[in-house]
């Protein structure tokens, strides 16, 4: 059984072709975007997220919750080869905010993506970043290649790599030139290494996920929920913070602002 596409296109707002063309790509990876909320709400409940299909679609499509990388992506993934995509799926490595020389784990989840009828170029798809610098549209996989989407400037450059896999580098371009994003090979990752990489950022007691961390896209904005700190992120760049008054704060923030009906008892820390 795959996903039921009427109610997941419903879930994300998405009345636009089901071709498996570019177009079809980008406007569902941006539904989806603006749609889904990335939040860890099960591990602060101390649950590792399931990656079944059934589960996700039960969790995110009908339960109208959101979910992080392995999760969204995961689900992204199944609807897109449903539709006749070609679909990779490659572990990676967040350097947004590391340390210089600092090698993290691979605990991010990204896509690429071959179109039928489209040549042999890739599309890099994400849709569970989740921060004011994630891909709003897929990415055409052509080192050096940077391309607009939606007020935002991307690319991905080669990086001379220590063994036979080259290393691909996600970019953004800010005020301040362009700063790394994600890190990844494309290496086919399989099933059994996504969930232990999910299980890793579910249970490890150094995970930045043993705190409460929920991001939503809007058209005209971005929220992030990091504990009890709400940051506002308006389009024109301007960004307001306000502290929460603890669980009851959380939770009314979480119903009114990222469309969350979370469980009793969420918290801001484990």
């Amino acid at each position: 059984m795959g996903v039921d596409l009427d109610e997941y296109f419903a879930r994300i707002g998405w009345d636009g072709e089901r071709a498996a063309t570019v177009a079809t790509l980008r406007g569902l990876q941006h539904a989806h975007v603006l749609a889904v909320p990335f939040e860890n709400i099960d591990v602060m409940a101390g649950t590792v997220p399931s990656l079944d299909v059934a589960d996700l679609e039960a969790k995110i499509v009908t339960g109208a919750r959101g979910g992080y990388c392995f999760e969204q992506n995961t689900l992204f993934a199944a609807v897109l080869e449903q539709l006749g995509y070609d679909v990779a799926r490659h572990t990676g490595r967040v350097r947004a905010g590391a340390r210089p020389g600092e090698v993290r784990p691979r605990t991010h989840l990204v896509l690429s993506v071959r179109v039928p009828g489209a040549g042999g170029t890739r599309q890099l798809a994400d849709v569970g970043f989740g921060s004011v610098d994630a891909l709003l549209e897929p990415l055409p996989m052509v080192p050096g290649l940077a391309r607009e989407a939606r007020g935002r400037r991307h690319r991905l450059v080669l990086e001379e790599a220590d063994g036979p896999v080259p290393v691909w580098v996600l970019q953004i371009r800010s005020d301040d030139g362009w700063r790394e994003l994600v890190s990844f090979t494309r290496d086919p990752a399989p099933a059994p290494d996504i969930g232990i990489a999910n299980w890793y950022v579910a249970t490890h007691p150094r995970s930045r996920f043993r705190r409460l961390f929920v991001q939503r896209t809007l058209p005209d904005g971005h929220l992030s929920l990091d504990g009890t700190r709400l940051t506002r992120t308006a389009q024109d760049g301007t960004v307001t913070v306000e502290e929460l008054d603890g669980e009851r704060g959380i939770r009314e923030v979480l119903e009114a602002e990222f469309g969350i009906v979370p469980p009793p008892g969420v918290r801001a820390h484990r």
